[in-house]
């Protein structure tokens, strides 16, 4: 089946743990998805085959039918939904099998919400590029991957930490408005563990390193009492 075209993606979490399905529900329709959830791998493949989501967030360790027989299942129907395996296997084997049988990415148990988050809105931007999404920034001597979470400066991998990356995905998407610390601390933290708002000024300071920023090339401006802007003209692309 086709992916959905909606403004709203749909995720399907397919986890047995109530505790983890509820935290993972929560914060992926906080960040604006639609959130549905089977309790069991059985289940799950009954709700994707009559409602199918965009992405389905897939733990391996599940009652009645196991992660991967579920994702045996659907590639063997030919549905092509992507899938983030979570689970708390760290075993090597586990994850190649996974990946192999046509998993788009994996994530490990415990896990940063943030990261699942994000991990989940890069799978969306490789798999619904059509959707009007842009699939790389470019600013200055900058070049910012979306799919890949990855920045680059010419040729050089930056080597950005997730919150480093998020922070600058999020000041090169608005250029020349000034974000806030408060908001750059709601895009670039998790909602159960945001530190206080000076905290991004410790971030900030580490991502200009990064960029390479001098004071006669600056590419993020310090508003004191208001928060940061990105200077540098942006275009987007597909990469």
């Amino acid at each position: 089946m086709a992916p959905r075209t909606n403004a709203s993606p749909r995720i399907l979490v397919i986890e047995d743990e109530p505790e983890i399905a509820g935290l993972v529900k929560l914060n992926l329709a906080a960040a604006g998805f639609e959130v549905a959830v089977a309790p069991d791998g059985a289940a799950g493949l009954v709700m994707q085959e009559r409602e199918p989501a965009d992405l389905v967030v897939l733990d391996l360790m599940l009652p009645k039918v196991g992660g991967l027989e579920v994702l045996h299942i659907l590639r063997r129907r030919r549905n092509p939904v992507p899938v983030l395996i979570l689970t708390a296997r760290n075993g090597d084997e586990d994850r190649v099998k996974g990946l192999a049988m046509g998993a788009d990415d994996y994530l490990g148990k415990p896990f940063s919400v943030l990261e699942l988050i994000e991990r989940v809105k890069a799978i969306l931007r490789r798999t619904r590029g059509a959707a009007g999404q842009p699939r790389e920034l470019r600013s200055g001597p900058f070049r910012i991957n979306l799919p890949l979470l990855k920045a680059y400066r010419g040729r050089t991998d930056l080597e950005l930490t997730l919150r480093e990356f998020r922070l600058l995905e999020v000041l090169v998407s608005n250029p020349g408005r000034v974000n806030s610390r408060q908001e750059l601390l709601n895009m670039a933290w998790d909602p159960d563990g945001r530190p206080m708002p000076k905290t991004v000024d410790v971030h900030i300071g580490m991502l200009r390193k990064k960029l390479g920023e001098t004071e006669r090339a600056p590419y993020i401006q310090t508003l004191e009492r208001e928060g940061y802007r990105w200077l540098l003209p942006v275009t987007a692309g597909e990469g």
